[in-house]
C-alpha cells in the first residue's frame, strides 16, 4: 500500500506538470510564435482534475510505522475515538489529519550534576531534603502510551507528553518524597524507600492519563559539597570501626566453620547412603512398572499387525473386482462407440448419394434448356486456345451454319435418354 500511495502521488504530480505543460505550449505559441492559437483551457482542467483526484487518493492512505500509533483528528468534530496502529489505513483526505504517537518503550532520563553547556546529557534533577539541603538525583524512567488512550491522550494531555508531561510529574514525586527524609538517610539506609515511594506516586499520576510506569531506576545520588567532606570523615571512622568489627567476626565464623565442615561432611555420608538406598528402591519398581506395560504393548503391537494384514487383503481383493468391472465398462463403451460410428459413416453416404442426385438432376435441368453449353464445355476443357463465337440461332448467312446445326442434332440426341 506504501507503494500504491507513492504511486498516486506520482501520478497526480505527471498530470498536474502536463496541465501545466500543454498550457506553457499554448502560451509559447501564441507569443513567440504569433501563431492564432487559443488556449487549451479545458484540456489542462481536465487533467488538473485527474491530477487532483488522484491525489486525494494518495492523501487517503496513511501508513503508521512500526512502534506508533495513531489518531485520527478530524477539521470538523476533533479528535475520534479509535486508534490506528502499524500499518495501512484509509481516511478521509483533507478531512482527517493522523497524529502520531511513539508506542515503544521510553526512557526518560535525568541526571545528579548539572550538565556541561552544549553536550546531549539529560538535564540535573535537584531535590530538597528535610533539612533543606540540594540533593542531585539521577534517575531512569521506563514507561509507554497505552496504545488505547492515545484519543483521550490527544485531546486532554499537553504535546508532546514526552517532553510536556513526563519530566515534572518524574520530579514533583521525587521532591515530595525527599523532602521528609534527611540527607544521610536518602543517601544510605533509605535510598530504596525513597525510590518505592516515588515509583508509586509516579506510576498512580502516570496511570490516570494512560501512560504505563514499567520501572523507576534511582542511579545517582549527588550531595552537596560541604555535606560530602563531613560525611567522608564520618564514612572513614565507621570503616575503620566496621573492619575491626569484622575482623573479630571473620575469626569466629572460621572456628564455627571449622565445625559446621566436620558436621557437613557427616551429613553429605548419611546422604549419600541414603540416596543410594532410594535409587535402589527406584530403579526395581521401574523394572516391575516395566513389565507391567511392556506385555499389553507387546499384544496391541500383534493384534495391530493382524488387522494390517486383513486390511491389505480386502484392499486387494476390492481392487481386483474394481479392475475387472473397469475392463467390462470399457468394453461396452468400445461396442458403443463403434456402433455410433458405424451409424455415422451410413449417414454420411446417404446424404452424398442424394447430394449427387440432386446435383446431376441439376445439370441435367440446365443442359437442357441450354444445348450449347456442352459445346462450350468441351471447348474449354480441349485447349485455352480455342476462342468461342457466339452467333444468332437461325444460323443464317453463317458459313459453319452446317456443322452447328450438326452438334445442335448430336446434342438433342444425347439429351434425350436423360430426359427419359
Amino acid at each position: 500500500m506504501l507503494f500504491a500511495k507513492y504511486v498516486l502521488f506520482t501520478g497526480a504530480f505527471s498530470a498536474f506538470t502536463a496541465a501545466a505543460a500543454l498550457l506553457a505550449h499554448d502560451a509559447w505559441r501564441v507569443f513567440q510564435l504569433k501563431l492564432p492559437v487559443a488556449f487549451r483551457w479545458r484540456a489542462a482542467g481536465r487533467l488538473a482534475a485527474i491530477g487532483g483526484l488522484v491525489l486525494l487518493a494518495g492523501l487517503a492512505i496513511v501508513v503508521v510505522p512500526s512502534g506508533k500509533g495513531g489518531v485520527r483528528v478530524s477539521q470538523v468534530s476533533g479528535t475520534l475515538n479509535g486508534t490506528l496502529y502499524p500499518g495501512t489505513h484509509v481516511v478521509a483526505p483533507l478531512l482527517h489529519r493522523v497524529e502520531l504517537f511513539n508506542i515503544r518503550d521510553q526512557i526518560l532520563n535525568t541526571s545528579a550534576f548539572e550538565p556541561e553547556k552544549g553536550s546531549k546529557e539529560p538535564e540535573a534533577l535537584t531535590v530538597y531534603s528535610k533539612e533543606g539541603l540540594p540533593i542531585g538525583v539521577g534517575v531512569s524512567v521506563r514507561y509507554q502510551l497505552d496504545p488505547r488512550r492515545l484519543a483521550a491522550m490527544e485531546k486532554t494531555l499537553p504535546q508532546p507528553v514526552e517532553k510536556e508531561l513526563m519530566p515534572p510529574t518524574v520530579a514533583n514525586a521525587f521532591r515530595q518524597t525527599v523532602a521528609n527524609y534527611m540527607v544521610r538517610d536518602v543517601f544510605s539506609e533509605k535510598r530504596e524507600e525513597v525510590r518505592r515511594i516515588a515509583a508509586e506516586a509516579i506510576t498512580k499520576r502516570l496511570a490516570a492519563d494512560g501512560i504505563v510506569v514499567k520501572e523507576v531506576m534511582l542511579r545517582e545520588i549527588a550531595l552537596p559539597d560541604e555535606y560530602a567532606k563531613g560525611l567522608e570523615g564520618l564514612l572513614v571512622k565507621a570503616q575503620e570501626n566496621d573492619r575491626m568489627a569484622i575482623e573479630l567476626e571473620v575469626k569466629q565464623k572460621m572456628v564455627r566453620t571449622a565445625e559446621l565442615e566436620a558436621e557437613a561432611q557427616k551429613t553429605r555420608e548419611v546422604k549419600a547412603a541414603e540416596g543410594r538406598a532410594q535409587i535402589a528402591v527406584i530403579d526395581a519398581k521401574a523394572q516391575a512398572d516395566a513389565m507391567q506395560h511392556t506385555l499389553p504393548l507387546k499384544e496391541k503391537q500383534i493384534q495391530q499387525t493382524r488387522l494390517e494384514a486383513e486390511a491389505r487383503k480386502e484392499s486387494t481383493v476390492k481392487g481386483a473386482e474394481a479392475a475387472a468391472q473397469a475392463k467390462v465398462i470399457d468394453s461396452k463403451a468400445e461396442l458403443e462407440k463403434r456402433n455410433l460410428l458405424a451409424q455415422a459413416e451410413a449417414q454420411r453416404i446417404q446424404l452424398l448419394a442424394g447430394a449427387d442426385a440432386v446435383r446431376l438432376k441439376s445439370e441435367a435441368s440446365v443442359l437442357k434448356d441450354n444445348p450449347l453449353l456442352i459445346q462450350k464445355i468441351i471447348a474449354e476443357r480441349l485447349s485455352d486456345k480455342v476462342q468461342i463465337m457466339m452467333v444468332p440461332a437461325d444460323g443464317r448467312f453463317f458459313f459453319a451454319n452446317d456443322v452447328l446445326k450438326g452438334g445442335s442434332a448430336a446434342n438433342s440426341i444425347s439429351l434425350l435418354p436423360n430426359e427419359r
